[in-house]
């Protein structure tokens, strides 16, 4: 009986990676899983968490076994990890944050990159900001996405 409740136990391993080699690692380590039929339930590689990868797994024994001829996957980190501490990784955080009404954004992607615009509105449902070009002749506001700016100044008081 007490292997049945084991088998339902699993815990989050970090491996240890090459920098920038961590996305390759995990492709490889999901084909040997499922080539060799290893008990491996998910993978994970946040993209804030350089050089280092997360498994979800019964025990270190078959993350050991799943990294042995893995090119750049180094170790699996001694300890385990609860999914408590990675749920972090877990839920996206909104392309809008820290971008507030009346900062000074540069468009860094799309028809207007290049272009410097103040925010007008956020709308975090939707994760768009409208602006207005500083170059524009007629200001309009246009609606674009939170991830294709960069926000160069906060929102000023006597603006």
């Amino acid at each position: 009986m007490s292997d049945e409740s084991t088998s339902n136990e699993f815990a989050i391993f970090v491996v240890k990676t090459t920098a920038n080699q961590e996305r390759s690692v995990a492709n490889t380590m999901a084909q040997i899983a499922r080539k060799e039929h290893f008990d491996i339930r998910a993978i994970l590689v946040p993209d804030e968490l350089k050089g280092y990868i997360l498994v979800e797994a019964p025990d270190s024994g078959i993350v050991d076994l799943a990294i042995q001829n893995v090119a750049h996957a180094r170790t699996v980190v001694k300890g385990q990890s609860s999914l408590e501490e990675v749920s972090h990784f877990l839920t996206p955080k909104p392309t809008v944050t820290g971008i507030t009404e009346g900062a000074i954004i540069e468009v860094i992607s799309g028809p207007f990159k290049g272009e410097k615009a103040r925010v007008k509105r956020v709308d975090e449902s939707h994760e768009e900001i409208t602006v207005e070009l500083f170059d524009a002749v007629i200001p309009i506001p246009i609606t674009i996405r939170g991830d294709t700016v960069r926000v160069l100044k906060k929102e000023e008081k006597n603006a």
